[in-house]
């Protein structure tokens, strides 16, 4: 395999995992630890990763997506899970906020097929043209300053809207997580600041995540982890980051991490 090939296979690892470890490459390319260890290097030269103790992880240098239009079509089959199991937490007759989020996109289109008596409140338009369509569900927007990279209404009017609301049930999108400071993270203050309107009316609050957004964090901290309910993955994270987070008495809802192995196809599903 050529180095090129080696770099482009720990992209798609660190991308669906978050993190890859020396051991496990070495083992699933034939070659020597010490030639990994080279080609981890390398790629953090360019900004790629983040080299840590037996392995890397993704760096927060590498360019995300950020625009909803651009991550409508990134993972979703990942996204179907966790939209999946976030349904599983619902109750008919509830008050429930769906944040700005890709993956609340396909929430909304569960809950229209659910068929059951809803108040559901967003800021996001995709979300609310497609509850239109559900007979039973009441569905509110916030209202506000219309952002165009998110399809969706943020800043003081829409503050001041959610303020007004208590809701049962809230489900939030991230960036990601930042465990040096046990903190929930987003692109900016505005966005920032109308999560942490919605996180403070509402009773039970759930993070709806990929598993990569587990090792990368943003520049707006909203919260910290004693404040969230739940985290809604497709995969659960390392066992030292499970651990951070079940200490704060966050409870988790994904597939276990899957076990190493040394068939390459088994260690990038």
């Amino acid at each position: 395999m050529f180095i090129e090939e080696r770099h482009e296979k720990i992209m798609e690892q660190l991308m669906a995992q978050g993190r890859v470890t020396v051991k496990e490459l070495s083992q699933a390319f034939s070659v020597t630890e010490d030639c990994v260890r080279k080609d981890l290097r390398t790629m953090e030269k360019e900004g790629q990763l983040k080299r840590t103790y037996g392995g890397a992880v993704l760096s927060k240098d590498y360019p995300l997506r950020r625009d909803v239009i651009d991550r409508k079509e990134i993972n979703p089959e990942k996204k179907a899970v966790i939209a999946e199991t976030a349904l599983g937490l619902l109750k008919e007759n509830e008050t429930v906020f769906l944040d700005i989020s890709t993956t609340n996109i396909l929430l909304a289109r569960l809950l229209v097929q659910w068929d059951k008596r809803l108040v559901v409140v967003s800021n996001m338009l995709d979300i609310l043209q497609i509850l239109s369509a559900g007979t039973k569900i009441t569905a509110i927007g916030t209202g506000g300053t219309m952002v165009r990279t998110v399809n969706g209404f943020l800043g003081a009017e829409a503050i001041d809207f959610i303020r007004h609301y208590s809701f049962d049930r809230a489900f939030l999108g991230t960036c990601g997580l930042d465990f040096t400071d046990s903190a929930v993270t987003t692109l900016g203050a505005e966005d920032g600041l109308t999560k942490r309107a919605i996180l403070t009316s509402s009773r039970h609050n759930y993070l709806v995540m990929e598993n990569d957004k587990f090792y990368f964090n943003d520049s707006y901290k909203f919260a910290h982890f004693d404040e969230i309910d739940g985290i809604i993955t497709n995969r659960l994270p390392d066992a030292s980051s499970l651990q951070a987070l079940e200490a704060a008495g966050v409870t988790l809802y994904g597939a276990p991490a899957p076990k190493p192995d040394h068939g390459y196809r088994e260690v990038l599903p």
